[in-house]
């Protein structure tokens, strides 16, 4: 009995259903074209994540390398993009990451996708919601916040001096909220914000051109003890001076930090069923968009950290501050008024992706049935609506700028592996005939031999469920793998100085690692034409999730403590709840 209660369990947590227990045939109008999808993407990505950020990672983490730091974020975020632009082409139905892991690694994945893309935006939102102070005290010229410090101080806690715009902040998110429950935004809004965003960043790379100065990347250790930062004359509270003041360890965190600027591209997977042509325009849209993303943040941190030395750009810095210190004091209104559309647009877009989240995990049993009720009259999720309108403020609240962004990049990181991990699995997947479930799929899998000489070098041309399978045991082995890899290399400092046991692990690993690479390149391939096939598979997946897990390694203990009380919240709903509801719907349908 017990065995059979584990293997029942087990085969509940990988279950796969079909597209067409999760599809409806009735859907929105086609309506949204390629430039659309650009415009929407760019739109979701390019927020207030550029005018706090880079202050945030140049001044405590990176420096001026803040230009490679989002180098490497772009390099991933498009190893990423690339394999949503493949998974899209082949599911072309809304539903983001998560129907996709949910229709190829089985129902445990789903879960922690959606679970953690519910993070990420939550705490995008948090991150929002803090910028939204900045920005009203851009505009005030930093009264508000001054006056209230003073008048309350002596009456509230200090967590609540330290935010005292924050029930403006939330005020406004709220408004916004009900506005979104009974219209819906117009593409031409879209556009319209989305076009003054690119042109306030615009003008602030080219003014950083103008009025950089490159001596602000070769600053000395003795111009930062003359300014008073670092006490010694090794690595003090502002790094080395140069280009690489907190060295490459300070690349590695700031990328890890600046994934946070490219959330948002994924929201074009979402309107699949909106698209005129998803299989051309959904993959040319994500490309698109990230390239456009990349270039714009690469300049603006360029721009900045050549008009302002690093060591200015405390916590709190804002974008338009490098103004005041260039002397353009009227452009610090003009790049605050390009600030305010930026919080408006990542308003918009961080609620509608994350109440739909909500909304569709509750339909499928994964979270509390009261979280899919609809408000009548305007189709929209009541109770997702609630919940994210608490959690979200509440994490703003108590949670400092560097802590959401690390917890809003992890649980990115962490779905953009699964994803890559998806296309690995469904470009190796034999097409299932008329009828033909997954039980009888397993039957025919078990019943063909596999032989070491088939394992190179297969009979067949097209994918088999073997070979299929084949695919997914060495996809989960290099999973594997790669995180045994990458925590090694976070000793980068010893393998350097040639100890050799940790040389030898580090080869041993990279050898197994080719070994099943190669197996999955010997297996053969679907031949269905797609109108957009990401490149040199099986190895750009594999890249992909190396460099997203390497990243989510450069998090801090603190950020992994946090994120990991989110994962035994989440496991704690699906085991009380997702777990047995779901099995006990499976078992009456069967």
């Amino acid at each position: 009995m017990l065995r059979q209660a584990l293997h029942r369990f087990g085969n509940k947590l990988v279950r796969r259903p079909t597209l067409e227990e999760r599809v409806a045939e009735d859907g929105p109008p086609r309506t949204l074209n390629t430039l659309d999808l650009v415009t929407l993407g760019v739109g979701s990505t390019v927020g207030v994540g550029v005018y706090v950020l880079v202050g945030e990672v140049a001044g405590s983490q990176a420096g001026p390398s803040i230009v490679i730091c989002f180098l490497v974020a772009g390099l991933a975020s498009v190893l990423t993009g690339l394999c949503y632009a493949e998974i899209s082409a082949q599911v072309p139905h809304s539903g983001s990451a998560y129907l996709y892991s949910y229709v190829n690694v089985g129902e445990i994945w789903a879960f922690i996708t959606g679970w953690n893309f519910i993070l990420s935006y939550v705490a995008g939102t948090a991150i929002v919601i803090q910028a939204g102070t900045l920005a009203f005290d851009i505009l005030l010229g930093n009264q508000n916040t001054h006056t209230l410090h003073e008048s309350i101080a002596q009456q509230v806690p200090r967590v609540l001096t330290d935010h005292p715009n924050f029930f403006l902040v939330s005020l406004l998110y709220f408004l916004i909220e009900l506005q979104t429950l009974r219209f819906s935004h117009s593409f031409l809004v879209i556009k319209v914000i989305t076009l003054v965003k690119i042109l306030v960043l615009g003008f602030v790379i080219i003014s950083g051109f103008i009025k950089g100065d490159l001596h602000n990347w070769k600053l000395t250790e003795e111009e930062l003890l003359k300014a008073g930062l670092n006490d010694t004359s090794t690595l003090g509270h502002m790094g080395s001076g140069g280009f690489l003041p907190f060295g490459f360890e300070g690349i590695l965190r700031g990328a890890a930090a600046c994934v946070y600027a490219f959330i948002g591209f994924d929201s074009i997977v979402t309107r699949v069923e909106e698209a005129q042509n998803p299989q051309r325009s959904i993959p040319r849209g994500i490309v698109i968009s990230l390239f456009t993303c990349f270039f714009l943040y690469f300049g603006v941190s360029m721009a900045l950290t050549l008009m302002v030395p690093y060591y200015k750009l405390q916590r709190g810095s804002t974008l338009p501050e490098a103004f005041l210190h260039i002397g353009w004091a009227p452009a610090y209104y003009v790049v605050a008024f390009g600030f305010l559309c930026s919080l408006l647009a990542n308003v918009l877009g961080f609620m509608v992706p994350i109440r739909q989240m909500i909304y569709k995990m509750a339909q499928d049993d994964f979270l509390f049935p009261a979280l899919d009720r609809i408000q009548t009259g305007t189709c929209a999720p009541l109770m997702a609506n609630v919940i994210f309108g608490i959690v979200a403020p509440i994490m703003a609240f108590f949670f400092g700028l560097t802590d959401l962004l690390g917890l809003s990049s992890i649980g990115t990181l962490l779905t953009h592996s699964l994803v890559a991990t998806c296309v690995l699995i469904l470009r190796y997947k034999p097409e299932r005939k008329n009828g033909e479930n997954e039980a009888e799929e397993e039957d025919a899998s078990a019943a063909e031999q596999l032989t070491l000489q088939e394992l190179f070098f297969p009979l067949s041309s097209t994918p088999t469920p073997l070979s299929a399978q084949v695919v997914r045991v060495c996809s989960s082995l290099l999973a594997l793998l790669i995180i045994l890899l990458c925590l090694v290399l976070t000793q980068w400092p010893v393998l350097l100085s040639g100890y050799p046991v940790w040389i030898s692990v580090v080869v041993l690993l990279l050898v197994l690692i080719t070994g099943l690479t190669g197996v999955i390149w010997r297996q053969p391939q679907s031949s269905s034409p797609l109108p957009f096939k990401a490149p040199a598979l099986p190895v750009l997946p594999l890249l992909s999730i190396f460099v997203n897990i390497y990243l989510m390694m450069q998090m801090t203990g603190g950020t992994w403590a946090r994120f990991g009380v989110w994962m035994l919240i989440g496991v704690a709903v699906y085991l009380a709840y997702g777990v047995q509801y779901s099995m006990f719907t499976e078992s009456n349908l069967s």
